[in-house]
């Protein structure tokens, strides 16, 4: 019960204004139009009026007047005074001070000129009635409620299937199948209904059975029977008791539940008449059957991987840590539901009814117009959201059940990018004093990329517009940010899905078929077969590729040219690939004579300096890695930069010079070029502008100096002792070139 407390000049001033006061309270409440709130509020005012007379604050007899001159606004408030004795009846039956219980009882006496007894017997204990007056006995009284109960719950209600006679049944039937067009109505039928019970004997349960039946096969007649089964006043459980019943019917092979059934399951749910965990109990499969299944799908999806690709699926154990799995796992169960595709598509249907007003507002781009869409009419559909702020009561948790499964829907997938789009454009221009509101917003589209857009782009065949139109919304993220959603979507996401798991095992299939057959001659039909495979599962192929080039040093041209067919984001993603392969802990960047730099390290620096010159890939996270590197002395990476500097820049760093070249070097720019390189020199122009703006933009420029200037000491006194003599003296006059 509400609580509600009356002010202490009520209470003072009873007489004068404190009567007044609580007499309108109550007129107020009675006009309310929500019913159900409505009860609530009455009852907590005369519970808070009745207090005050145990209490001792008010005399029983004032109050006893005004309840009586509450019982002209309600039919029912002789039932709802009832209940405030209840629970005052509890109350004051389990205090020690025995002069509030005196007053409760006095207070009780008082309004039994108003008051039922027949209402009272039905709400009080037999102590309580025995001492009002109303029984003699309250020993005899509970006996004689033992006795009725017994006859009424226990006592089994036979129905003699032969005196229930077909024409009963057939009338029923008859009485439901009727044109309703007229003015039959459901008080009409349901009267009929009850002279057909009592006239043939027919058992009610059988005639709801009935009901249900009809309705199903007249499913577009919801306002009538929904209004005859609340008349009906059957109990919730056995409503669902039925239903579920005729569910399970239809688990039998070979059986298609129909949709009818699962039409008037859900008007039942929407209309309160059932309860959607009374009824879920009675569905199959159960819990563990679904678990169960799921578990077996994912073990068949890697067993199938295995199949496909050899030693590339590592066991589970070594896949995925305790807390990771567990976290794998609650994501697999509220993935569950939407296997199926109509659930799926429903659930898409109702986020683009969601959606729509912000969508309209903030997500159309310039020149494009938005199709109509008609808005649920059901009073418990999920709000439309109207600001970015609305998309965190509704939309951010049915996507999120959603999951990979966004990939039936790829206009749904550009809506909820192009929303994303729209609140950075928001998160970027807003003020500082709404940031904190931003930032929790942020992280939910950062959690939407993650656990929803990456996995179905990843399930989507070969859509290279929608991996343009989600780099649209990417490249407004820091490159810290993107960096870590391709972590995820590169070493987790793989894991949470069967069908993710088989897609990556096909994937990595398909590029291991094209890189054995990539050569400089056929580097344009390569080309676009990686483009083509890589648009939805970039992380995958780029993987491949980079372990076939860490042992293949004589693939990096024709990998390099024939990456011109992808997309934007995978450029991006490629960048996050090498600078994972060059971090690899578990790679060492000596040879084993420890005189020399791995040949893995070189091929993939070299592959740095081809691809970043070629295609306009972002070189912040590259410089920021080579930069931490050097922060942790690690100089080995100082290869990564000469690599980089020397083809983007065209500043070619050689060990030797002939005396032409040192000629050559003292001339003009012109002579430089013609002399002063052992290789050909092409147009840098725009690569070493890409270098200089990110060097400045990101602040790597000096630090990358002063860096570099130290590690001429680090190399010698803090590194020199740990390493061969001829590795340092290398390192040493790479750390001078530089």
């Amino acid at each position: 019960m509400a609580t509600l407390t009356l002010p202490s000049e009520w209470i003072k001033n009873w007489e004068k204004s404190g009567k007044h006061e609580f007499v309108q309270l109550c007129k107020e409440l009675t006009e309310k139009t929500n019913h159900g709130s409505e009860i609530k509020d009455i009852q907590a005012a005369l519970y808070a009026l009745c207090s005050q007379v145990v209490q001792g604050n008010l005399k029983v007899d004032l109050v006893a007047i005004v309840l009586g001159e509450m019982m002209e606004l309600r039919d029912d408030m002789s039932s709802i005074l009832a209940d405030v004795f209840s629970i005052l009846d509890l109350e004051t039956s389990a205090l020690e001070e025995k002069n509030k219980r005196e007053l409760y009882t006095q207070l009780a006496v008082a309004c039994l000129m108003f008051v039922p007894e027949v209402i009272l017997k039905e709400r009080l204990d037999p102590e309580t009635l025995e001492s009002l007056g109303l029984i003699k006995q309250a020993h005899q009284f509970n006996q004689k409620i033992v006795k009725i109960k017994t006859k009424l719950f226990y006592k089994q209600q036979k129905f003699n299937l032969l005196r229930e006679e077909n024409e009963g049944y057939a009338k029923l039937i008859t009485e439901l199948g009727q044109d309703l067009s007229g003015n039959i109505t459901s008080h009409i039928v349901l009267e009929s209904i009850k002279s057909l019970i009592g006239c043939f004997n027919l058992d009610p349960n059988r005639v709801l059975d009935i009901i249900l039946e009809v309705y199903e096969s007249r499913s577009d007649q919801d306002e009538f029977f929904l209004s005859l089964i609340k008349s009906y006043m059957c109990e919730p459980l056995t409503l669902c008791h039925i239903l579920g019943f005729k569910f399970k019917f239809y688990q039998e092979p070979n059986e298609e539940t129909p949709k009818s059934l699962y039409h008037i399951a859900a008007a039942l749910l929407n209309h309160n008449l059932i309860q959607l965990e009374d009824l879920y109990v009675h569905l199959m499969p159960v819990d563990a059957a679904i678990l169960e299944e799921h578990k077996r799908d994912l073990s068949e999806a890697k067993q199938t991987a295995r199949k496909l690709v050899m030693v590339v699926l590592p066991s589970e154990k070594m896949m995925i840590k305790t807390r990771t799995k567990t976290k794998m796992m609650t994501k697999m169960k509220s993935h569950l539901t939407t296997r199926s595709l109509a659930i799926a598509l429903a659930l898409c249907q109702l986020i683009h009814l969601t959606v729509e007003p912000l969508y309209r507002r903030a997500g159309v781009p310039k020149g494009a117009r938005a199709c109509m869409i008609q808005p649920l009419r059901n009073k418990r559909a999920p709000r439309p959201a109207e600001s970015f702020e609305d998309l965190r009561r509704d939309t951010f948790s049915m996507l999120g059940y959603l999951g990979p499964h966004l990939l039936h829907d790829p206009i749904l997938f550009a809506k909820v990018v192009r929303l994303g789009k729209g609140f950075m454009k928001e998160y970027q221009n807003d003020s500082k004093s709404d940031k904190d509101k931003l930032e929790i917003l942020l992280s939910c589209f950062l959690s939407t990329a993650d656990q929803v857009l990456l996995p179905s782009l990843s399930l989507m065949d070969c859509n290279a517009c929608m991996s343009e139109e989600l780099w649209g919304l990417f490249k407004m993220f820091p490159y810290q940010h993107r960096y870590r959603l391709y972590g995820q979507w590169k070493n987790e996401t793989y894991l949470s899905h069967p069908l993710l798991v088989k897609v990556k095992a096909q994937t990595i299939e398909r590029a291991r078929y094209i890189m054995k057959r990539l050569t400089k001659e056929n580097v344009k039909q390569s080309g676009r077969q990686i483009g083509k495979l890589s648009h939805s599962n970039p992380t995958i192929v780029f993987d491949y590729m980079l372990s076939q080039i860490q042992w293949y040093d004589n693939l990096i041209v024709p990998v390099v040219d024939s990456l011109k067919f992808l997309t934007s984001l995978n450029y991006d993603v490629l960048a996050y690939c090498i600078i994972e392969a060059l971090a690899n802990p578990e790679k060492e960047k000596m040879k084993h004579d420890d005189t020399t730099i791995s040949s893995w390290l070189q091929s993939l620096a070299s592959l740095c300096g081809a691809v970043f010159r070629k295609y306009p890939i972002e070189l912040a996270g590259l410089l920021q890695y080579v930069t931490n590197q050097l922060k942790a002395g690690k100089s080995f990476d100082l290869l990564i930069l000469k690599e980089v500097v020397q083809k983007m820049a065209g500043i070619e760093i050689t060990d030797e010079m002939t005396s032409e070249q040192m000629e050559a070097m003292t001339g003009g720019e012109q002579l430089k070029a013609e002399g002063g390189y052992f290789g050909q020199i092409r147009n840098t122009k725009k690569s070493s502008q890409r270098l200089k703006d990110a060097l400045l933009e990101h602040d790597l420029a000096l630090p990358l100096c002063l860096l570099m200037a130290q590690q001429r000491n680090g190399v010698v006194f803090l590194e020199g002792g740990e390493k061969h003599l001829k590795l340092v003296g290398h390192l040493m006059i790479s750390v001078m070139t530089h």
